[in-house]
């Protein structure tokens, strides 16, 4: 088993700042290539506590403000513009940045790019469903429209 300090957002496993204890293959080959961990030592600690206090400035504050944010988010659609080629295919994919980006200019506020799931890989034009994780309890769907730039 190794022992982990989480650096992101990780479904079922838990939340930035958690020491969570995992298999080794998991840790090695999913966690630390990507970024969601690193590995615990005694002197971090320190690392701990700083990840808390960051993601504690990023979160929202109340349960109520969450519902309100999230009321907004599942009114009405987000439009993502992307660069597509001929057959409707994008270059690359739609990733959180984007969708975060796309909320905030339709006017429906500021989400952290760090609470956008996408169940799918996003690659040509159409309608998605994201999930927005606003609060430890109160989760948004998110539905998105993908169409190419200039339309």
């Amino acid at each position: 088993m190794a022992k982990l300090i989480l650096t992101q957002e990780v479904t079922g496993l838990g939340a930035p700042g958690d020491v969570v204890e995992v298999k080794d293959g998991y840790a090695r080959n999913y966690l630390l290539p990507r970024g969601y961990a690193m590995t615990w030592t005694k002197g971090g600690e320190k690392d701990v506590e700083r990840i808390r206090a960051a993601r504690k400035a990023r979160e929202i504050a109340t349960i109520e403000e969450a519902q309100q944010i999230a009321e907004k988010l599942q009114s009405k659609p987000v439009t993502v513009s992307v660069k597509t080629g001929e057959s409707g295919r994008l270059f690359g994919t739609v990733g959180p940045a984007q969708i975060a980006e796309a909320v905030e200019a339709e006017g429906l506020g500021s989400i952290d790019k760090r609470t956008v799931e996408i169940p799918e890989r996003i690659k040509a034009v159409g309608s998605y469903t994201a999930t927005v994780k606003l609060h430890s309890d109160v989760t948004a769907s998110l539905d998105l429209n993908v169409v190419p730039a200039g339309s």
